[in-house]
C-alpha cells in the first residue's frame, strides 16, 4: 500500500461533544473516523425547491445511493440589504442541512461566496457593487472584508447549530471560492495573492473539516483542489497527499430562453462515473441531482430559463427521472461493492488493446477491476485474467471480485418511466378553454413615466447602476417637438427609430402606442433595433422600456457587464436621409413599474377591473384570477401557452419569469442521441423549433384547496384565457433487457463476494406506494425495437411473451422475468435476443 504514511488531519474534537466525527484526508480518499470512504454526492440547491419538498428529495437521493448532499450558499438571497439577513422559508439553510442530517446523509457546504450556479449575479448581492473602491474576486481590501464577513457568519451559524462533523453534525466538507482557476489569469498577479488569502481566511475559521477549491490547480495546502466537468477521470490533484475529487459531474445542462433543451444520456453519465473511480477517484458529485426551479427573479445568465431541471436524476417536480436515477443507483451499488479494494490501494492500469484498458485494485485477497472500452464505435471482446469479456463501445464493466461483471455502464437494467403533463380544468362548470375560470380582472400598466420618483438626466444611463436590480424594468422617456416642416413628417411612416442596447430586451412605445420589441439571446445579450414609426407634428413621446432577464453570473469581471440602452438612439428619415441623434438629450427615467409600486402581485389592490370583455393581446397589463388546486398530490404546473412574456405569482409568491414566445431555433436536435463519444452541452438537444419553456412549476405547498390567486404581468400581449393547469404524472413503465445484460446489481452476493448466476432479468416496479402493475401494454422477446411508449416487434418474437409477463407481473407492485430462452423458448436461434415490456401502474 503506497503513500499511506501521510494523513493530513484537519480536525479536533470538542470536549463537550461525544458524537464528533474526525474528518481528514490522505492521498486516496476522505477519511471519516479513521476510515477511508468512497462517497457519492449530489447537488440540491435549497432555494430551488421548497422546505416541504426537501425531505422527499433527500430521501430519494439516499435511496439512489448517495452519501452526501452538496449545496451552494446564495449570498444575495440571505442578505438582500447589507446587514439585513433572511433565512426564512426556502432560505432556511440550517433547516435544509438538518433535513439532510435527519436522513443520515453528509453535507458539502459550498460557501463560496461566489456561486455562479446560473444564479442572478452569481450569488453576489447587488449592493456589493456600490461599495467604494471595490473590485470583485481579487486582492482588494473592500471585497475581502465583505467576503470574510459573510463566510464567517455562515460558519458561525453552522457552529451554533453544531452542524459540522467535528461537532457531531453532517457537514464534512466546505468550499471557498468557486471555479476561480477558469478565469484567474485575467486578474494578473493579484489572483494568486487573493487565492492564498482566501485559503488562509477559510482555514482560520476552524470548522474542523477539510476545505476544497474547485478548478483551482494552485490551491494552497491544506485546501484540496477538485475537478468540475463532464469527465474528470484524467484529473490529478496538485499534491500526491490529496485525494482525487469531482465536485461537479454535470448530469445534463441548463436551459436558456431561446434555446433548445439539453439532455445527457445516462449511459454516458454512468461511463464518466465509472471511469473516474476506475482511475483513482474517491468522491464524485452530480451537478445537479435535483435541479429545481428558479423562482422569482433568481435566474442568472442572462436568459437562463425559469426551469432549472438540468436533466437531473430527480426532475424539476421531484419525480424520479428513469432510467437515469435507477441506472446510476446501480452504478453506485457496483462501485460500493469495490470500496474495500478501492480505498486500500492505487489502481494498476494496463492496456488490453487499442482503446481498451483494465484497472485493478488488489491488496491481499481483496481484488476489484474495471474494464473499459473508450472507443466510440466498435464493441470489443477482451481477455482478462484468463476470461473473456464483451465490452460495448464507450462503456466500463465493473468486476467487484476481478472475475464476475456486476454491471456494464452501457447496459441498463433500470426501468424507464415516461412522465406527462395531464391538463385539467380547475372549475368544473367551465370548459377546458377557460381552465382557470372566467373571472379574470385586470389593471393596465401605464406607458412611460407614472411614478413620483422619476428623475431627469442628460444622456443615456446604464441600467444596472440605475436600478440596482430592484426591478427588471427601466423606462427611458423622451419628449421631442416635431415642427410642421420637419423632413420626418414628409416621410410619413418611413421614419426609422434606431436603438442600441446592451440588453437584454426592450419594448418601444411611440405616443403611448406599442411600436415593436427587440431581444438578445444567451450568446449575445445586446439588442440592435430598427423599427418604422409614425411621428406627428408637435409633441411626440418616445418611451423605451428596457428590461433585464437575470444578471450575468460567470466570467472574469462579470460584475461589470452592463445592461440597458446606452445608445445611440437615433431617428432616421428614410427618404430624406436626415438623421437626428437623441442620445444626449434630456431623458426622464423611472425604475420599475407602477404595478410593482402598488404591490399588484399580491392581488389585494382595490384597482382591479372586471368587465365582460377581457382585454387580450395587449401589452403592459396585469391580470388576476382565482382558481382551485388540482385534486390529488401530483406536482402542479401552469401551461403559459398563449401568453407573451412576463412574471407570474401564485398567492403572492413568484413562480418566475414566463416567456413562451421565445422559440428555440430549428437546428441542432436529433431524434436520438448516440451516447458514445465525448458529451458537450450542444450534443444532445430536444425541443428545437418550439418554445424553450411553456410549463412552469407551482409547488403544492403554495396552494390551498380553493380560492388561490394567480396574478400575471404581461409585457407584450397574450390571452390569459388560454392558460391551463396541469399535473405531472407517470404514464408508462418500461424496461428493455438483452440476454447479455448482467444480473441486477442487487442480486450480487456481497457476503460470498461472487456474482449472481441468475442471468439476465427484466425488473419492473411501480413508482408510488399503493400502486400495482395493472396491465401489460406490450411484451416481446426476440428482436423488439423502439423506445418506451413506441416499442414494436422485430422480425422474431416469442408468441408466449405477453402471457408470461402478464402472469408474472399483473397485480404485483414489482416483478422480475428472466430475459432468456429458458423463460420464453427460442424464437430465433443464433440471434442475440432481448425482452421489451411496457406496463401501467394503478
Amino acid at each position: 500500500m503506497r503513500g499511506t504514511g501521510f494523513v493530513l488531519v484537519l480536525w479536533w474534537m470538542l470536549a463537550t461533544t461525544s458524537f464528533s466525527a474526525n474528518v481528514s484526508y490522505d492521498h486516496r480518499a476522505l477519511v471519516i473516523d479513521g476510515k477511508r470512504r468512497v462517497l457519492m454526492s449530489g447537488s440540491i440547491h435549497y432555494p430551488r425547491s421548497t422546505p416541504e419538498m426537501w425531505p422527499d428529495l433527500v430521501q430519494k437521493s439516499k435511496d439512489g445511493g448517495l452519501d452526501v448532499i452538496e449545496t451552494y450558499l446564495f449570498w444575495n438571497l440571505h442578505e438582500p440589504v447589507r446587514n439585513q439577513y433572511d433565512f426564512e422559508g426556502r432560505k432556511d439553510l440550517v433547516k435544509f442541512v438538518k433535513t439532510v442530517a435527519d436522513a443520515g446523509l453528509y453535507v458539502h457546504l459550498r460557501i463560496g461566496p461566489y456561486a455562479c450556479a446560473e444564479w442572478n449575479y452569481g450569488g453576489f448581492p447587488l449592493w456589493l457593487h456600490f461599495i467604494p473602491g471595490i473590485e470583485f474576486r481579487t486582492d482588494n481590501e473592500p471585497f475581502k472584508a465583505e467576503m470574510k464577513r459573510i463566510t464567517a457568519k455562515i460558519v458561525d451559524m453552522m457552529k451554533k447549530e453544531k452542524l459540522y462533523a467535528s461537532q457531531g453534525g453532517p457537514i464534512i466538507l466546505s468550499q471557498i471560492e468557486n471555479e476561480y482557476g477558469n478565469i484567474d489569469s485575467a486578474y494578473g498577479s493579484a489572483a494568486k495573492s487573493y487565492i492564498n488569502w482566501a485559503a488562509s481566511m477559510a482555514t482560520s475559521l476552524n470548522t474542523g473539516v477539510p476545505w476544497v477549491m474547485c478548478q483551482q490547480a494552485d490551491a494552497p495546502d491544506p485546501i484540496i483542489n477538485t475537478c468540475n466537468g463532464f469527465y474528470c477521470d484524467q484529473f490529478k490533484p496538485n499534491s500526491n497527499q490529496k485525494p482525487k475529487m469531482w465536485t461537479e459531474n454535470w448530469s445534463g445542462w441548463f436551459r436558456s430562453f431561446g434555446g433548445a433543451v439539453p439532455y445527457r444520456p445516462v449511459e454516458d453519465l454512468a461511463f464518466a462515473v465509472a471511469r473516474f473511480f476506475q482511475l483513482g477517484g474517491s468522491f464524485q458529485n452530480y451537478y445537479m441531482y435535483h435541479g429545481g426551479t428558479n423562482f422569482g427573479r433568481t435566474t442568472g445568465g442572462p436568459f437562463i430559463s425559469t426551469s432549472y431541471d438540468y436533466d437531473a436524476p430527480i426532475d424539476e417536480y421531484g419525480l424520479l427521472r428513469q432510467p437515469k436515477w435507477g441506472h446510476l443507483k446501480d452504478v453506485h451499488k457496483a462501485v460500493k461493492l469495490c470500496e474495500k479494494a478501492l480505498v486500500a490501494t492505487d489502481p494498476t492500469v494496463t492496456s488490453l488493446g487499442t482503446n481498451l484498458e483494465a484497472a485493478v485494485y488488489k491488496t491481499g485477497s481483496t481484488c476489484a477491476a474495471f474494464l473499459a472500452n473508450v472507443g466510440t464505435k466498435s464493441d470489443a471482446t477482451v481477455n482478462f485474467n484468463g476470461n473473456s469479456y464483451q465490452l460495448p463501445a464507450w462503456s466500463v464493466s465493473i468486476l467487484p471480485d476481478c472475475k464476475n461483471v456486476v454491471l456494464n455502464t452501457a447496459k441498463i437494467n433500470s426501468v424507464t418511466m415516461v412522465p406527462s403533463f395531464i391538463h385539467q380544468s380547475l372549475n368544473g362548470n367551465f370548459d377546458s378553454s377557460e381552465a382557470l375560470g372566467s373571472d379574470w380582472s385586470w389593471i393596465n400598466e401605464p406607458v412611460g413615466i407614472s411614478k413620483d420618483n422619476a428623475f431627469v438626466k442628460l444622456g443615456l444611463l446604464e441600467q444596472i447602476n440605475t436600478t440596482a436590480d430592484q426591478s427588471d424594468y427601466l423606462w427611458y422617456s423622451l419628449s421631442i417637438d416635431i415642427k410642421g416642416n420637419e423632413p420626418f413628417l414628409e416621410d410619413g411612416s418611413q421614419t426609422v427609430l434606431h436603438v442600441e442596447s446592451l440588453g437584454h430586451a426592450l419594448h418601444v412605445f411611440i405616443n403611448g402606442k406599442f411600436a415593436g420589441s427587440g431581444k438578445g439571446n444567451s450568446g449575445n445579450a445586446k439588442v440592435s433595433l430598427e423599427i418604422s414609426i409614425a411621428l406627428a407634428a408637435g409633441k411626440n413621446t418616445i418611451d423605451l422600456l428596457s428590461l433585464t432577464v437575470g444578471l450575468q453570473n460567470y466570467g472574469a469581471f462579470y460584475d461589470k457587464t452592463g445592461a440597458g440602452i446606452t445608445g445611440p438612439v437615433k431617428l432616421k428619415g428614410v427618404k430624406s436621409g436626415t438623421t437626428v441623434d437623441l442620445s444626449s438629450q434630456q431623458w426622464t427615467y423611472q425604475v420599475g413599474l407602477k404595478g410593482e409600486e402598488l404591490d399588484l402581485s399580491s392581488g389585494s389592490s382595490s384597482q382591479w377591473v372586471s368587465k365582460s370583455t377581457l382585454p387580450k393581446n395587449q401589452p403592459l397589463i396585469w391580470y388576476k384570477t382565482k382558481f382551485d388546486a388540482p385534486a390529488g398530490n401530483d406536482p402542479v404546473a401552469i401551461d403559459f401557452t398563449g401568453m407573451g412574456k412576463g412574471e407570474a405569482w401564485v398567492n403572492g409568491q413568484s413562480i418566475g419569469r414566463f416567456w413562451p414566445t421565445y422559440i428555440a431555433s430549428n437546428g441542432g436536435c436529433t431524434d436520438s442521441c448516440d451516447y458514445r463519444g465525448s458529451y458537450s452541452s450542444s450534443k444532445c438537444l430536444k425541443n428545437c423549433g418550439k418554445p424553450s419553456q411553456t410549463m412552469y412549476h407551482v409547488p403544492r405547498s403554495w396552494l390551498q384547496p380553493s380560492g388561490n390567486t394567480l396574478v400575471l404581468f404581461e409585457e407584450i400581449g397574450g390571452n390569459p384565457a388560454q392558460i391551463s393547469f396541469a399535473t405531472r404524472q407517470i404514464g408508462s413503465l418500461c424496461s428493455h433487457v438483452s440476454e447479455t445484460h448482467p444480473s441486477p446489481v442487487d442480486t450480487w452476493d456481497a457476503d460470498s463476494g461472487s456474482g449472481s448466476k441468475l442471468g439476465s432479468l427484466l425488473s419492473l416496479e411501480c413508482p408510488f406506494p399503493g400502486q400495482v402493475i395493472s396491465s401489460i401494454k406490450f411484451a416481446s422477446f426476440g428482436t423488439p425495437h423502439g423506445t418506451c411508449g413506441s416499442f414494436s416487434h422485430g422480425q422474431c418474437s416469442s408468441h408466449r411473451a405477453l402471457a408470461i409477463v402478464q402472469k408474472a407481473c399483473v397485480g404485483s407492485k414489482s416483478c422480475r422475468v428472466g430475459a432468456s430462452i429458458n423463460t420464453f423458448g427460442d424464437p430465433c436461434k443464433g440471434v442475440t435476443k432481448s425482452l421489451a415490456v411496457e406496463a401501467s401502474c394503478a
